[in-house]
């Protein structure tokens, strides 16, 4: 090769070492942007913008509307889209604040009431229908090479459950309402959760079902013997308006046995305290108590090895009274309701006082007629 071709050679290869060191620069450059970029993007957000103060707006619309009356907060809220789910018409009150309504939830769950083992639904009608098949569907074994014999049909019952208006009405006065330090939110979802709490509990256990829930003792009583659908089963103590004399943990112990034995896996005592305190005392044949204490902190006492529920509403004992239940109330009583929880703020009816009309909707009523047994202290 002559002389100028390698210095032609030597020339291009120096100019294609210039290029790969451009190219290479700017892939350095590129990717130094990019992850500057990217640990721009990782940055954590301002607090404000946490998840935990997602609802901090309404919050603080919220408490002005409480203290105050100003709803110029949630009607702003209303009309941005993406607060339409917290917010509803000044006409029938506002959406509470997910804290307070949280806590008037917790509350319920946690009381003595029904709805603490009952089945509970969340539901956006005005009703909750109910599909309960009540009979058992025939089967039967088959040989290989002989027909197929025709089995029993299903036999359905729809029970609609309509949800009623659950309010409560706590006031206070503007005074109050003026002090910065009053934590209004608390105040109020205890007032609410107080009366919410009360009238639930009643209503789930002898409620008459006029604008409010159908309890479960409102159904008709049967001697277990002769029980069919539509009421419940009872056990008699064998004397009238207490247990027997001789033999007084029988009637509990035949109670438990009434029951079916696919329900009595999950079944729990109901009574009230005064009931409570008789039947803790009985003793079986053979000295020991029936009634057990929980050694754990929260948890129920036992009866015969089933948890109690002590609810204030039971009756007492006395002549012909149904004062115990025993059954599998997660199948056998269920509560619908709808998840909203409004207020709806009234100066003017309660002069000085400021009243707060709290409403939401709820339902109950037995869902399977079965799942229910009675103790009657009765003769028979």
């Amino acid at each position: 090769m002559s002389h100028d071709g390698v210095g032609e050679v030597t020339e291009a290869l120096a100019g294609l070492v210039s290029d790969f060191k451009g190219f290479r620069q700017q892939i350095t450059e590129k990717m130094q942007k990019q992850e500057e970029r990217l640990m721009t993007q990782h940055t954590p957000r301002p607090m404000l913008e946490t998840a935990g103060a997602v609802d901090a707006p309404h919050q603080k619309a919220m408490d002005a509307y409480l203290r105050s009356g100003d709803d110029d907060g949630l009607r702003a809220l209303a009309l941005d889209a993406k607060s339409m789910n917290t917010t509803v018409s000044a006409e029938g009150g506002y959406l509470v604040d997910p804290q307070t309504a949280e806590t008037v939830k917790t509350v319920l769950t946690s009381s003595a009431s029904i709805r603490a083992i009952a089945n509970v639904v969340n539901v956006e009608a005005t009703s909750y229908d109910v599909l309960i098949d009540r009979s058992e569907t025939g089967a039967g074994w088959a040989t290989e090479a002989g027909p197929g014999g025709e089995t029993g049909t299903p036999i359905f019952d729809r029970i609609s459950i309509p949800l009623n208006e659950l309010s409560a009405l706590p006031k206070a006065s503007q005074r109050l309402l003026d002090d910065a330090a009053f934590d209004i939110e608390s105040w109020l979802a205890g007032r609410i959760a107080d009366k919410f709490s009360t009238a639930e509990a009643a209503a789930f256990v002898a409620g008459d079902g006029v604008d409010k829930p159908t309890g479960f003792l409102t159904y008709a009583s049967v001697p277990d013997a002769s029980w069919a659908w539509g009421s419940l089963g009872y056990v008699a103590t064998g004397a009238a308006g207490e247990f027997d004399v001789d033999k007084p943990s029988d009637a509990v112990v035949d109670l438990v046995y009434a029951l079916g034995a696919k329900y009595r896996a999950n079944a729990t005592f109901v009574m009230n305290s005064k009931t409570a305190g008789a039947v803790r005392k009985m003793k079986d044949a053979d000295g020991r108590f029936l009634w057990s204490d929980s050694l754990s902190s929260g948890q129920p006492a036992q009866l015969m090895g089933y948890p109690v529920l002590i609810a204030e509403d039971m009756p007492d004992i006395g002549e012909d009274a149904t004062a115990i239940a025993f059954g599998d109330f997660g199948t056998g009583y269920t509560v619908a309701e709808r998840p909203d929880l409004r207020i709806l703020r009234d100066p003017f009816s309660a002069k000085p006082h400021v009243l707060f009309y709290a409403t939401k909707r709820v339902g109950g009523d037995v869902t399977d007629f079965a799942a229910i047994k009675l103790l009657k202290f009765a003769e028979a």
